[in-house]
């Protein structure tokens, strides 16, 4: 039978003796296999996506035409007699593959562990294999992983097979045939299976060798009841079938304070995350000339960032060295009131809680201001409970104290309604108490203002307001009435401005009680 030279010939089939090959021809005729189950007599190259050219794996590679033939040209093309070689098709290469090229080459894309030589080999192949299934046009090479990419995966792949034969071959060999370690398998001082990344549970459960259930018994246990399963489990934990893997505590590190040996001055603030090293601690000399030295900027250059930070260093130095003296009350009150002076509560509440402590072991201080300090603050924050339990605490004498004497009657202004009284002692708040009552004498202002609404009717002078709750000026109390949109109360008659009470209605209730709602500050006592 013969095959004309426009068809050629079926595949597995030997061209006929009219169209010889000579020495010159351009390809090597390559059997093709005519099913799955029939193996290849030639590997044929590795494509994306290739066959895995090690190992029998049931893997189905493309029954496609190899790489080095060009389907569209007839077979009898490449056999000619003739030692011409035959014109080759012209490969239009769409802008998406030159895009995939360019982007295999970019130097954001490129692995070392893969040559440019295995890049453009994989590359060839890989364009090639499209262009010989005629898949130039639909194969979204915007998606198509990279040639380094291709040729990471085959080697991954290899290992894999690699380490598979490897293991199968130790599970057939009759030495290795148990998949468990037993614990006599382990010498003494060696690591314990669940060491080792295991972390199952007959990985962490040691048996004794006479108590280990023999295979009959495992087959009768799967028969049992999980409530019965589990009562011999705990008769067994109770009979010390099992070994405790109760590990030591690690031991606690050295009871003695670290004594500093630093010598600078100024140091930042860094939180522990490791044991203090002595030379990095300054000892309590040179906390002394620091202390001085903090003072002295404080005052010439109000730089509450900087004190803020030195200051905190040195109540670290003094806490890792456990220095509990009447230097230590004096570093923390100085910094308490730089920090009233600034606002800072949260700042403030660590100092106060610290000077607390050390109040209360019999260490010297001003203990009595900062009590005072603590009642103004209670009653900033509205906390009725730790108010009381500081009330108990004071003493009669300590009740005679100026500054806790003026504390306790704020409180009982507040608390009888009587903002008259309020802001004369807030016009002559002693030591530094004024700053805690700037941070709500706003609200109490709201709560003057409410009253006065609804005792003065139609209307009250400016100046009345300014007097009452006592503002600077007129100008202040005019510019706190407009802050709640009150600029329709404000009236000028004859050269006086007047407040128009009786047109307020609720205007400043709605302020009041947001104002008077649970004060929750970082750090609060």
């Amino acid at each position: 039978m013969q095959w004309s030279s426009a068809q050629p010939p079926p595949p597995g089939t030997q061209p006929p003796a009219a169209y010889p090959y000579s020495a010159t021809t351009a390809f090597t005729p390559v059997q093709v296999r005519q099913t799955f189950g029939q193996p290849y007599s030639a590997a044929p190259p590795a494509s994306y996506p290739p066959p895995p050219a090690y190992g029998p794996l049931p893997i189905n590679p493309p029954t496609a035409t190899p790489l080095h033939t060009n389907p569209a040209v007839p077979l009898t093309a490449a056999t000619s007699t003739t030692t011409q070689e035959p014109a080759k098709k012209k490969i239009d290469w769409p802008e998406s593959v030159r895009n995939y090229v360019q982007r295999s080459f970019q130097t954001s894309n490129l692995d070392p562990s893969v040559t440019r030589a295995e890049m453009e080999a994989k590359l060839k192949e890989t364009i090639s294999y499209a262009n010989d299934q005629g898949h130039m046009y639909t194969v979204n090479w915007e998606k198509m992983p990279l040639p380094q990419e291709m040729i990471k995966e085959e080697r991954a792949r290899a290992r894999a097979l690699q380490q598979a034969s490897q293991f199968s071959a130790l599970s057939i060999s009759p030495s290795n045939s148990s998949k468990k370690r037993k614990s006599t398998d382990f010498s003494e001082g060696a690591a314990p299976p669940w060491r080792n990344g295991q972390n199952r549970l007959e990985d962490r459960i040691t048996f004794n060798a006479d108590k280990r259930p023999a295979p009959v018994e495992e087959a009768q246990s799967k028969t049992q009841s999980k409530f019965q399963k589990q009562l011999e489990k705990r008769q067994k934990r109770f009979d010390g079938g099992y070994k405790s893997t109760y590990r030591e505590p690690t031991p606690p590190p050295s009871d003695g304070p670290v004594v500093g040996t630093c010598e600078t001055l100024e140091k930042r603030y860094l939180r522990l995350t490791a044991p203090p090293v002595p030379s990095v601690v300054r000892p309590e000399r040179v906390l002394r000339q620091t202390l001085e030295l903090l003072k002295r900027k404080w005052k010439k250059e109000q730089n509450y960032s900087y004190i803020c930070d030195q200051f905190k260093s040195m109540r670290q130095d003094l806490t890792v060295q456990r220095i509990k003296n009447e230097f230590t009350v004096e570093v923390y009150e100085i910094h308490a009131r730089i920090a009233l002076e600034k606002g800072d509560l949260g700042e403030y509440n660590q100092c106060q809680t610290q000077l607390k402590a050390l109040y209360k072991m019999g260490i010297k201080g001003k203990s009595i201001e900062f009590k005072a300090y603590r009642i103004l603050y209670f009653i900033h924050t509205a906390n009725r409970t730790a108010l009381n339990d500081v009330l108990a605490d004071l003493t009669a004498a300590e009740k005679e104290e100026e500054a806790i004497k003026h504390a306790l009657d704020v409180r009982s202004a507040l608390a009888l309604g009587n903002y008259h009284r309020f802001f004369r002692l807030y016009n002559d708040t002693p030591n530094m108490g004024a700053y805690l009552m700037d941070m709500f004498v706003g609200r109490e202002r709201l709560a003057a203002l409410c009253n006065i609404c609804k005792a003065y009717k139609p209307d009250v002078p400016l100046r009345f307001v300014t007097e009452e709750l006592y503002f600077e000026s007129d100008a202040d109390a005019a510019q706190f009435i407009l802050d709640y949109q009150g600029q329709d109360l404000l009236e000028d008659r004859d050269g006086t401005v007047v407040f128009l009470t009786g047109k307020a209605k609720e205007l400043f209730e709605g302020p009041r009680k947001a104002a008077f709602s649970r004060v929750d500050i970082k750090g609060q006592i």
